[in-house]
């Protein structure tokens, strides 16, 4: 992992590196749980459009990877773009790629209605999803003590539901207020989460304590 750039190393410790930092930090800024950023918005728009003539299958892949992790939506066949109200400098190895294939555009004036925007950034489907997942942790908030026969089973659904909730969490497209609608869901799964993860670390706890046979 040290050859292959995913880790550093001073002899004595580890730290993460490349492509595994930057997904550590996505992951962080995702599941925070204050409010997020979104920054100011003056109604421009960013824009990257394809300026390769040639692209193989895995160049198309690292597009759609890189975009997605920069929270663009892909408006046609190789243009992509988002409002302009967040850092250009977020994930610096996805701007990397889009820099090698892409022309790009900022502060760019677009007439793009809001009912389209929210379509293009499946916020419907979003929200949805969002709305089990809070259900889905309030139930595991709400369940009471557990049974020492109990915990593992929990321990492993509750893993995978928080891996679902903080994966669902970077789907978030981060636009601004004036684009979202009034119940949009993003800060209530936070602050669920919040209250779940801390709920986690409980069950875990348990299980460490329990006997081993």
């Amino acid at each position: 992992m040290v050859s292959d750039g995913e880790l550093t190393t001073d002899k004595a410790t580890y730290a993460l590196a490349g492509h595994l930092l930057e997904r550590r930090q996505r992951v962080d800024d995702a599941a925070r749980t204050e409010h997020t950023d979104t920054g100011s918005w003056n109604g421009t728009w960013e824009l990257a459009v394809v300026s390769l003539d040639r692209r193989d299958a895995m160049d198309r892949l690292d597009l759609r990877k890189a975009a997605s992790a920069l929270h663009l939506a892909e408006i046609r066949e190789g243009v992509w773009t988002r409002p302009d109200n967040l850092d250009p400098r977020r994930v610096p190895q996805s701007r990397a790629v889009l820099d090698q294939q892409c022309v790009q555009f900022r502060n760019a004036e677009a007439n793009i209605p809001v009912d389209t925007a929210r379509s293009l950034f499946l916020l419907d489907d979003w929200a949805t999803d969002a709305r089990r997942l809070i259900a889905a942790m309030d139930d595991e908030l709400h369940a009471g003590p557990l049974d020492n026969d109990d915990v593992g089973a929990t321990l492993s659904y509750q893993f995978n539901l928080s891996i679902a909730v903080v994966h669902h969490l970077e789907l978030d497209p981060l636009l601004p207020p004036a684009l979202l609608p009034d119940d949009w869901p993003a800060e209530p799964l936070r602050l669920t989460y919040r209250a779940f993860d801390e709920a986690f670390q409980q069950t875990m706890n348990q299980a460490h304590r329990q006997p081993t046979s």
